[in-house]
């Protein structure tokens, strides 16, 4: 139990003043968090900084309607729908799915939180008013899902009504219509043991019949903008003896500066991973400085000769910004975790994570990337490859933090494959994940990129295969040439993904299949190696809001 001077007493301008006996070193006021809900500017400030999205709302909130499931970000029930400005988005307001339960609540400061409970309400400006005695008209998704029998036992159903909804604002806002496949790319990251999915397609495409009801951002927007704020929001609170703070810089050089000032706090950009330390682990944090309010490090740009990809752009417009230009890469793309992670996550935080089952890394290191670290005002560059160290270590020193992706334009005309290998097809981890690229001159390799996760404790390319086809004809000798050094290269680890055998097998089988795909006569089709291949819409259609 908390004794008096653990409470906090409250300050001027909403700020509340914490006693400075707990921690000389923290200050003594706080803001409060802000953001958009239910219609209203909601202040908290008197929850922990890795408080969750989803305990706010069930339990401070009272809406119950997200559920939780996982408490991973990988099942869906928690899922809702954060709002953001975007002057290219329509309305001016992007919308994105994310997990509720594994995003901490600070990371709503200036941002709207959509949950189910909202979109009943959005019907009372368009939906015919019900006869005397009737229930209250639902949604077009909801009624779809009522329609279609899309939901049985209903613990899940939330979820899908959220990405659901999330689709049909986007779709209606662009005056298009999912086909059934998109709505199931949609839909990756809501899981169901009940339906089958089957009716929760047909609702997907069944509320687009039905009369349309849509956000009005209008009033959304307008408190949004009322929350913009130039500098760093320090939110701060107790835990016992102690001041845990939350900071969150808008600016790049204030971020900059505040790393080199607490080269001990926990850097968090879309907490995909940090949040299950808290989750699962329990693991205490202490400080954090969060990345996703600097808008500087959101860019992706092309300049001269090189895609640039800032640490702090999501998941999914950096995999979209390197599909548009390698097509190829479309399958990694849209089996990379789920939407809900693709819109919070970022390339930046997979890449600086470390992890050898990591599936960007071996793409970006077959295209030759460079990694671009900053600490203070000081900026360095260095191949990608040349970042990891050992298993979960890199060349990062303190106080430095990765600045963002630089992709050579060049590296993209090669021929560029992307194959990742999991036990299930949508949103899970990889047992391993291979990044290949060759340049051929007539029938001879000129060039040649093998990279590869999961087979050893960093993602690594495989040299000695490199070094045997390197200047050799691209044919089948060659390439048995170099599956044998693939086993010099790498003597993976068995563990509940895949045994080492299989690990070392499939990634020979990977490079026969690139063979397959490359070879100057009798290539492989695209469609006999590629399920989306035939749907060319996953490279053209670009969501309202999304980065070129």
């Amino acid at each position: 139990m908390r004794s008096n001077r653990d409470h906090p007493t409250p300050g001027n301008d909403g700020t509340e003043i914490f006693p400075t006996s707990m921690h000389m070193n923290h200050p003594t006021t706080t803001q409060p968090i802000r953001f958009y809900h239910q219609g209203q500017v909601v202040d908290v400030s008197d929850v922990h900084p890795t408080r969750s999205v989803l305990d706010w709302l069930r339990e401070d909130a009272h809406c119950t309607g997200t559920k939780e499931g996982c408490n991973e970000g990988d099942c869906g029930a928690c899922t809702v729908v954060l709002g953001e400005l975007d002057a290219s988005a329509e309305g001016g307001l992007k919308l994105s799915t994310v997990n509720a339960c594994i995003q901490f609540v600070p990371t709503l400061h200036g941002k709207a939180l959509f949950t189910v409970e909202d979109l009943k309400p959005q019907c009372a400006r368009t939906c015919q008013p019900p006869a005397a005695g009737a229930p209250d008209p639902l949604h077009p998704v909801q009624q779809a899902m009522v329609d279609c029998h899309g939901s049985q036992c209903g613990f899940c159903t939330p979820g899908f009504v959220m990405s659901l909804w999330s689709t049909y604002e986007q779709h209606q806002g662009q005056g298009t219509r999912p086909t059934r496949q998109q709505l199931a790319d949609d839909l990756s990251g809501n899981l169901c043991r009940c339906t089958g999915y089957r009716p929760i397609l047909d609702a997907g495409q069944r509320m687009f019949d039905l009369p349309a009801v849509r956000l009005d951002t209008a009033p959304v927007v307008q408190a949004l903008q009322g929350l913009q704020r130039s500098g760093t929001l320090d939110y701060a609170a107790p835990l016992g003896q102690r001041v845990d703070r939350f900071l969150a810089p808008t600016g790049l050089a204030e971020f900059a500066a505040l790393r080199q000032a607490h080269p001990q706090a926990r850097l968090l950009a879309g907490s995909t991973d940090i949040g299950l330390w808290v989750n699962k682990q329990f693991r205490d944090l202490g400080d954090i400085l969060y990345i996703g309010d600097v808008a500087e490090l959101k860019r992706i740009e092309e300049r001269p000769g090189e895609l640039y990809i800032g640490a702090g752009a999501s998941l999914e417009d950096a995999w979209r910004a390197l599909v548009q230009r390698v097509p190829q890469l479309t399958d990694v793309w849209l089996r990379f975790a789920s939407p809900p992670i693709r819109h919070a996550g970022t390339m930046g935080g997979n890449v600086a994570n470390g992890s050898p089952i990591g599936d960007a890394p071996p793409v970006l290191m077959a295209l030759d990337a460079v990694i671009e670290l900053r600490r203070g005002d000081q900026v360095r560059r260095m191949p990608l490859q040349d970042f990891y160290l050992d298993y979960m270590k890199n060349a990062l020193q303190s106080g430095e933090f990765v600045q963002g992706l630089a992709v050579p334009l060049a590296a993209m005309q090669r021929q560029v494959r992307a194959y990742k290998i999991s036990k299930r097809f949508d949103c899970d981890i990889s047992a391993l994940c291979a990044g290949l690229a060759i340049t051929l001159d007539g029938d001879t390799v000129q060039a040649v990129r093998l990279a590869y996760g999961g087979m050893a404790a960093t993602v690594r390319r495989a040299q000695q295969a490199e070094a045997a086809l390197m200047g050799q004809p691209w044919n089948q000798a060659s390439v048995r040439a170099a599956q044998a050094a693939l086993a010099q290269d790498f003597k993976p680890l068995s563990d509940m993904r895949a045994s080492a055998d299989y690990r070392l097998q499939v990634a020979q089988n990977l490079l026969q299949r690139f063979w397959l795909e490359t070879r100057s006569q009798d290539a492989l089709a695209p469609e006999a190696t590629s399920v989306w291949s035939v749907m060319p819409h996953a490279i053209a259609q670009q969501p309202a809001g999304a980065t070129p």
